[in-house]
């Protein structure tokens, strides 16, 4: 028998669509036939239409099959599943299928690859090389081969990171800290747990490395509460790396300390935002700060803290491993490198998607998406999350870039792309915009507070039909208040998906559209 393992993810989609049932039956038919396979549960590839993906190792690499259900296994073993061998399950060897292949995957490079709970499964792909490095050319050099790299935060404001770890480096202090924004809130969303969950290592490495070139010594990382099954992995991956000396008063002896600590939130949006979750984390409700002071110079418990996004830091292992010029390279513009693209809504391969910036939105979502899972023509994407814009068919063309994005005032957000097809109601779509910032606002400032609950009282007047030219100029002067006036991103960007929705799809609103300008 030429199989060494079988992979079964233990991803929380992939379980969702009975990835333990699965398990537990394939394990169950192993030992009634008196045969000994490993069956290692991984993260997810990221196909999330084929999950469950079992994956069986062969001597010409994994061959997939998917999606599979209990009452598969004793048909896929009769098959010759333990061989590799043809099944209409089957879709292949799994690193041939277009959907990956076309990827640059650097972030998530060991995703669905490894084994997350295995030190020994990281290291032999390429694991804690970035640590070696980050140790032997010191802080300082690290920082710069961050700024050269030219990464910028992958939650949504696209700030340099490398001028964030500057700031904090040379701010002088007794104690700093690194925080890990996991609190990913955003509508069609997963890379932060997919990272938790297939590959835990690269974030404690990725935080270790900013720890070393910042002066940190702690770390915590703020997870979402609905990710219960990324809170168990990331706390095994954290002990089994102080056990083996990879945190703690000497890292990896290199005389450097740094540990690691989960903290989970309670359920409010508000606390991505980083100020919000700094007082969330010191235990406080978690109520948006004025800035000035930056965190980077008082941050948690008033000292300097770093606050990265999940992603960015798991992509600083790579970063140090190859060099800042190398991650540098991919990418166009100001958006250098590559982003984990989500695609979600209604589409035929919702997933995760990561390739170099400069993709054109039309190719992720009808070449690598393949369109609506409805089969309707595609209306409309949401791009960045819940207060992302909209964007209509005739702005496929631009390409996926912070500021080809800013052009058509959109965001990038963390990268989600949710796709509607052409039974969507715009109007609605917008209210709902209004409705979901009055019920996560923290309540501090008022033109988030008060703005988004006239907004939404104001659109079903819209709606309604009542006094509509009058209430649409009120909705407007609305969205620029907040826009303008909010203390942070929630009260500011709700006026994306609104205005957005309005500007393309005013028929919706009841409004007669405009003929489309000669420039879209």
């Amino acid at each position: 028998m030429s199989t060494a393992r079988i992979f079964v993810p233990n991803d929380a989609t992939a379980i969702a669509c009975g990835a333990d049932r699965v398990a537990r039956t394939l394990a169950d038919a192993l030992a009634a036939r008196g045969v000994q396979i490993d069956i290692v549960r991984n993260g997810s590839r990221g196909l999330f239409w084929l999950e469950p993906l079992l994956e069986v190792e062969t001597p010409a690499g994994r061959v997939g099959y998917g999606p599979v259900t209990p009452a598969d296994i004793d048909g896929l073993l009769a098959a010759g599943l333990l061989d590799g061998q043809a099944h209409p399950l089957c879709v292949g060897l799994v690193e041939e299928i277009p959907y990956l292949k076309k990827q640059t995957r650097l972030t998530f490079a060991r995703c669905g690859i490894i084994d997350p709970l295995s030190l020994d499964d990281y290291t032999a792909h390429d694991g804690y090389k970035g640590l070696a490095k980050a140790v032997e050319i010191g802080p300082a050099a690290i920082v710069e081969e961050v700024f050269q790299s030219g990464l910028r935060g992958r939650g949504g404001a696209g700030f340099p990171t490398g001028i964030k770890w500057r700031t904090v480096a040379g701010a002088p202090a007794d104690q700093k800290y690194i925080v890990c924004n996991a609190d990913e809130g955003d509508s069609g969303t997963f890379a932060d747990r997919m990272i938790m969950e297939a590959d835990p290592f690269c974030l404690i490495e990725g935080m270790t490395i900013a720890g070393i070139a910042v002066g940190a010594t702690k770390g915590f990382v703020y997870c979402r509460s609905e990710y219960p099954l990324s809170l168990i992995v990331m706390e095994k991956a954290i002990a089994i790396a102080r056990r083996a000396g990879l945190l703690g008063p000497n890292v990896a002896g290199s005389g450097y300390a740094f540990d690691i600590e989960m903290r989970m939130g309670a359920g409010a949006y508000v606390c991505g935002e980083e100020t919000a979750l700094l007082d969330s984390l010191e235990g406080k409700r978690g109520i948006v700060r004025a800035k000035p002071p930056l965190p980077a110079f008082k941050g948690l418990f008033g000292r300097p803290t770093v606050i990265n996004n999940l992603i960015s830091l798991a992509t600083v292992p790579v970063i140090l491993e190859k060099g800042g010029a190398f991650y540098k390279d991919f990418g166009m513009g100001r958006s250098r490198g590559t982003m984990p693209i989500q695609l979600a809504g209604n589409i035929k391969y919702g997933g995760l998607f990561e390739t170099a910036f400069g993709i054109s939105l039309g190719e992720l979502v009808n070449e690598i998406g393949g369109g609506t899972a409805s089969g309707r023509p595609v209306r409309a994407v949401q791009a960045g999350g819940p207060l992302g814009a909209y964007l209509p068919v005739h702005q496929f063309d631009t390409p996926f870039d912070y500021e080809a994005f800013a052009a058509k005032d959109a965001l990038i957000g963390h990268g989600g792309i949710t796709v509607f097809d052409d039974t969507v109601d715009m109007a609605q779509m917008a209210r709902f915009a209004m409705e979901f910032c009055s019920h996560e606002s923290c309540g501090k400032c008022t033109p988030c507070r008060i703005g988004s609950t006239r907004g939404k009282e104001t659109l079903d007047k819209i709606i309604a039909g009542e006094r509509r030219e009058a209430n649409l100029a009120i909705l407007t002067d609305l969205c620029q208040t907040m826009k303008l006036g909010s203390l942070c991103a929630l009260g500011g960007f709700t006026p994306y998906p609104v205005m957005s929705a309005l500007t393309h799809f005013p028929e919706d609103f009841g409004v007669a559209p405009k003929l489309p300008a000669a420039a879209e």
